[in-house]
């Protein structure tokens, strides 16, 4: 074979890593979707191959909650939780805790109020896509914002600047949002 038409290596492939906090919030971030996707994944084979029911929760630096679950996470967690047990396993395991020590009615009952939120906001959220929708349908597909301002009076030019200020903030924040997981 000849060695001119072997490319030269671009990338520094697998390595061995210190197992250490990385302190550069970016490349921590970075690290953490990765590694999460992977844990994930490896969860994921783990119950194919075995059979194993599997339930994995993490946190992210932002504050927000990923979760797995095989067959799905409420059945790992109830199982986990009052010990009772399933037709498809006779053992249990947990990566979250020591299963001596089950979660405590506090961390369930935080985690259900978490839940209940995200999902009320997801409702919120929802209900506001269709009244964007349908005010976007009324006005002949364009927006608010696109509305000439040439004959606003006074109070719709200033109810405008405000709505365009929001719009700025509600903009620049899920931008800041978005540059957490880059």
């Amino acid at each position: 074979m000849n060695n001119m038409m072997m490319k030269k290596k671009t990338t520094q492939g697998r390595k061995k890593i210190e197992i250490k906090k990385i302190e550069n919030l970016s490349n921590r971030q970075v690290t953490f979707s990765k590694r999460r996707v992977g844990l994930f994944k490896k969860a994921s084979e783990l119950c194919v191959l075995t059979g194993a029911e599997v339930a994995i929760i993490v946190h992210s630096l932002g504050k927000r909650v990923f979760a797995f679950g095989h067959p799905n996470i409420d059945a790992v967690i109830n199982r986990y939780t009052t010990g009772s047990a399933s037709s498809s396993s006779s053992s249990s395991s947990s990566s979250v805790a020591d299963p001596k020590t089950p979660l405590g009615a506090h961390e369930i009952q935080q985690h259900n109020r978490h839940y209940a939120k995200v999902s009320k906001e997801l409702e919120v959220e929802r209900k506001r896509k269709e009244l964007i929708e349908g005010s976007k349908l009324e006005n002949g597909g364009s927006f608010w914002w696109d509305d000439p301002i040439e004959h606003m009076g006074l109070e719709e030019l200033q109810q405008y600047k405000a709505s365009l200020e929001e719009l700025k903030k509600k903009l620049l924040m899920r931008a800041d949002d978005l540059m957490l997981w880059l």
